[in-house]
């Protein structure tokens, strides 16, 4: 295996790994379902399985559901609704409020779908070893993020004079 210097530097990586992974998932994920002529996109699976379960929701509801910021979710919601995958009614008490279902399009490509995703989850097992400790730990870490910022938790470090002083020029 080649020098990954990301491995080298320790804790001081982990943003740059887990991007990296991020990336190769996203990646190959959308090549997979292209090289399976599926016209979706790999963060859109959420939106299905989220929709799915609850049959109706707001823009607002899904953001919380899922934790992502409320202009996200509608950049997803967008492009979701542009290959015709959502239904989006207006609340005709709140004329603001839109709820949105997925479409019979949607409905019709789930039992499809379902299947490439049941083989995208047992890859991911496959990647992980068959154990769920990857799982455990990032809610550990997501945990103690609702608990205080990576931010926060800097400033914090940086205020109590823990760290030593930048040298002299």
């Amino acid at each position: 295996m080649k020098e990954d210097f990301l491995l080298n530097m320790g804790s001081d990586g982990v943003t740059d790994r887990l991007k990296r992974l991020s990336d190769l998932f996203v990646y190959q994920t959308r090549d997979f379902y292209r090289n399976n002529g599926l016209d979706i996109e790999p963060n859109w699976h959420m939106i299905f399985r989220l929709l799915q379960e609850r049959e109706k929701m707001t823009v607002t509801e899904i953001a919380e559901a899922i934790h992502h910021s409320h202009p996200a979710v509608i950049k997803l919601i967008n492009k979701m609704k542009a290959k015709g995958y959502i239904d989006s009614v207006q609340d005709t008490e709140d004329l603001r409020k839109y709820y949105l279902s997925l479409s019979a399009k949607a409905i019709q490509e789930l039992p499809k779908l379902e299947r490439y995703w049941a083989a995208l989850s047992e890859a991911l097992m496959d990647l992980m070893g068959n154990h769920l400790r990857l799982l455990e730990e990032l809610r550990e870490v997501e945990e103690r993020f609702e608990e205080m910022g990576f931010n926060q938790r800097a400033e914090k470090i940086l205020n109590t004079n823990r760290l030593p002083d930048s040298p002299s020029e």
